[in-house]
């Protein structure tokens, strides 16, 4: 009588009656009672027609409740009426928790022919929750095998399917060893591993169980949903599965959504709100309304359906004793740091990964368990939804937006836990070749700034060659997201390898030996995209901006992240840059070639007290090609040489007949920090201030004294990297250079 009753109580939200406006309200708007009375009308057409939803659902069920015998389906026959108000009512609004008791009972006991079994199955879609008790019920008509065996299957499905709707998993826990039993069945065997591996806990591994397994695949051989159970049973007890699996699969289990993904489809877009989701899970409100997708289903933790009231009330009872207990802590209680350190020694995860990736504090968990069972979950269910999801891997699909939300989240979860997940890597290295460079950008892009080091042949072929051919045929805007995303994954390359050892110490020089490879080659490559791309952009400023900030990382990887490494930037981009029309980049080239400075001295001061990092030393190839481009960039901006001195093979050097067919006078002065192109603003700017009244901008007047307040000006204007630059690789030579040099050069 007591489950009536709250059946009765949950059945409420099915009606839903809306209050009308008032006249006031209409009187408020400056609307008038004719438009309120024709909103009324129409507000309670809708009422009547839900009632009359309502009532033939009803009676729909206590039809299905009470029948005995199984009844002809035919055209206008009751149970077709009955059949077709489930259909209708489940397809527009979803069943109500009370309705799933009844029908799964009507569906495996066998009382109406496969056809009236299998479209019943069908329609079974949850508004909110599916009640524990029902499933219960129903997998104990599943094993006196009443229904047929398709109706067997395609419940395992929905199962499947449903699980993160089932309000509470502990009573089928306990079913673990009914269901391993249903393995022997070569028909079940696929979706009873599938629904096995989304229950197992530690302790449902068994020698016994572990044994079974191996005979099954002895017997059909490496199947992939055998080894799926077994990977999982290996990482919560390794000690007992001594046998050596393959790795890691691209699919462990087939899609078994089936008849239903439309049908949630369709009740997520009529009931999703206009709030986020992210936000709702964060703040521990959110409540499973309505499913669009089968991933956003498992974005949200489906929520107890007990007493809203008695949890309230108990909540602090709870949370005083259950530190103390070996009972798990229900996670949608779970809202508040302090909650997670008290409470983190009995969470449980739920079973499928979905609801994770949107809640810090599980992702807080997951970084502190570090639990590879978690972990391997987490790869299926993710590496599942990506490949069943990719918009531009299949046609005309509709749900783009739907990814992108997906993709976002993926990545927001990625860069909370400051490490890559393998799914996402995978499913990169498999897609990108098809990836036409618009779809879902911002997204791909960012997550592929946290695709994990890995050996260079694999990268290459994997990310490097299809990156670049779509990073020399798309458009500018395109190579500039493309280098800020390359420079975010360097940082994070970085970030996550960088080794705090003793320099002295050698045990690591296998693994810094790779990161040092991996990363060399991601700088090399990122040089080679840039020439190519300012060739063919003709050195937009833009795109310039982006590689130099690219290298403004790579400039300082020996001192701001312990790597024994510095890669120069390519002639490629140094040049075109060093004769920048903008001053923005070519203070940028500036700060770049003082910290290659600063750092390079390092590593020579470390080489010459014999304390270099882990053995490692730098080419003397760095250094020669640091002092050409040096000597090149002193001769731009300061001695005027650049034409005679610079000794780079693809420098600025002419001969000296060819200098003199320029017809350019005075060459020894005429092209340096004053006349330089990007600093002509600054010229003009500097002989107005210094000189109001004369209008002819007589740049020799900046010699001597107001050679050196010229600096001070440019100084002013925020070009901080010309002045390190100047300060450290050319006035550090003595206090008098700044006056012999303006004597000189002006």
């Amino acid at each position: 009588m007591q489950r009536r009753r709250s059946s009765r109580a949950r059945k409420q939200p099915l009606h839903a009656h809306h209050k009308s406006q008032n006249d006031l309200s209409a009187w408020q708007k400056g609307g008038t009672i004719h438009s309120e009375k024709s909103l009324q009308s129409h507000q309670s057409a809708n009422d009547q027609k839900y009632d009359s939803e309502g009532e033939s659902l009803e009676q729909a069920l206590s039809y299905f409740e009470k029948v005995q015998d199984c009844a002809a389906l035919k055209k206008k026959s009751v149970p077709q009426k009955h059949l077709d108000a489930v259909e209708s009512t489940a397809l527009k609004h979803g069943l109500p928790p009370e309705g799933f008791e009844i029908l799964l009972h009507v569906v495996l006991s066998g009382k109406f022919a496969d056809t009236v079994n299998i479209r019943l199955l069908k329609s079974l879609i949850p508004a909110s929750v599916i009640p524990e008790d029902s499933v219960v019920k129903a997998v104990s008509w599943l094993c006196v095998s009443k229904c047929s065996g398709n109706v067997e299957l395609l419940f395992l499905k929905w199962m499947i399917t449903m699980f993160d709707f089932i309000d509470h998993k502990e009573q089928l826990h306990a079913l673990y060893g009914i269901f391993f039993s249903f393995l022997q069945d070569e028909r079940m065997c696929p979706y009873i591993c599938h629904l096995l591996y989304l229950l197992t806990r530690k302790e449902h591994v068994k020698p016994f169980r572990i044994r079974r397994l191996l005979e099954l695949q002895a017997r059909m051989g490496m199947q992939s949903h055998l080894q799926a159970l077994l990977s999982l049973y290996k990482l919560f007890c390794p000690e007992q599965v001594t046998i050596t699996l393959p790795g890691k699969m691209k699919t462990y289990f087939k899609n078994s959504e089936g008849p239903w993904k439309a049908a949630i489809t369709a009740i997520r877009q009529k009931n999703q709100g206009p709030s986020s989701l992210f936000q709702t899970v964060f703040l521990g409100t959110a409540q499973p309304q309505s499913r669009k997708r089968k991933w956003n289903a498992q974005l949200v933790i489906p929520a107890s359906s007990a007493n809203t009231n008695n949890l309230e009330e108990d909540r602090e009872k709870k949370c005083l004793y259950l530190y103390s207990t070996n009972e798990s802590f229900p996670l949608e209680q779970l809202h508040t740091f302090p909650q997670l350190l008290q409470n983190i020694h009995c969470l449980e995860f739920p079973s499928q990964m979905g609801s994770v990736i949107t809640n810090p504090l599980l992702l807080h968990y997951m970084n502190c368990v570090r639990d590879e069972s978690i972990y391997l979950r987490l790869y299926y269910w993710m590496g599942q939804m990506l490949q069943e999801e990719c918009t531009w891997c299949m046609v005309n699909n509709p749900y783009e937006e739907e990814f992108k939300s997906f993709l976002q989240t993926v990545y927001k979860a990625e860069c909370f836990l400051q490490e890559g997940f393998s799914a996402c890597e995978e499913f990169l290295y498999k897609t990108l070749p098809l990836w036409d460079g618009f779809c879902c950008r911002s997204e791909v892009l960012g997550l592929l700034s946290w695709i994990p080091l890995s050996s260079f042949s694999d990268i290459k072929s994997y990310l490097y060659d299809p990156l670049a051919q779509l990073f020399f045929t798309s458009s500018i805007y395109f190579k500039c997201s493309v280098l800020e995303s390359l420079k975010e994954l360097l940082q994070n390359w970085l970030n996550c390898n960088a080794i705090q050892v003793d320099l002295e110490s050698s045990s690591l020089n296998t693994t810094l030996s790779g990161l040092v490879n991996g990363v060399a080659e991601l700088v090399r490559f990122v040089g080679w995209i840039s020439t190519v791309g300012l060739r063919l952009e003709n050195n937009s400023t833009l795109l310039l901006y982006f590689t130099l900030d690219f290298y403004e990382t790579v400039c300082d990887m020996y001192l701001k992240y312990n790597l024994p490494l510095l890669i120069m930037l390519p002639a490629g981009v140094f040049y075109p840059a060093l004769l920048s029309m903008d001053s923005v980049n070519l203070n940028q080239l500036c700060y770049i070639m003082y910290r290659y400075r600063t750092n390079l001295v390092a590593a020579k001061e470390n080489e010459l007290c014999k304390k270099q990092m882990l053995q490692f030393k730098f080419s003397d190839q760095t250094y020669k090609v640091y002092n050409q481009y040096i000597i090149a960039m002193v001769g731009c901006l300061w001695t005027s040489s650049a034409f005679q001195k610079d000794i780079h093979p693809q420098g600025l050097r002419m001969d000296d007949e060819l200098l003199s067919k320029t017809a350019v006078k005075e060459l020894k002065n005429s092209f340096n920090i004053v006349y330089h192109p990007a600093m002509m603003g600054y010229s003009i700017q500097f002989l107005q201030q210094l000189c109001p009244d004369d209008t002819t901008f007589n740049f020799r007047l900046i010699k001597g004294k107001k050679w050196n307040w010229y600096l001070e000006y440019l100084y002013t204007q925020g070009l901080k990297g010309l002045k390190v630059f100047i300060e450290s690789s050319i006035s550090r030579v003595s206090q008098d250079s700044w006056s012999k040099a303006g004597n000189v050069e002006a």
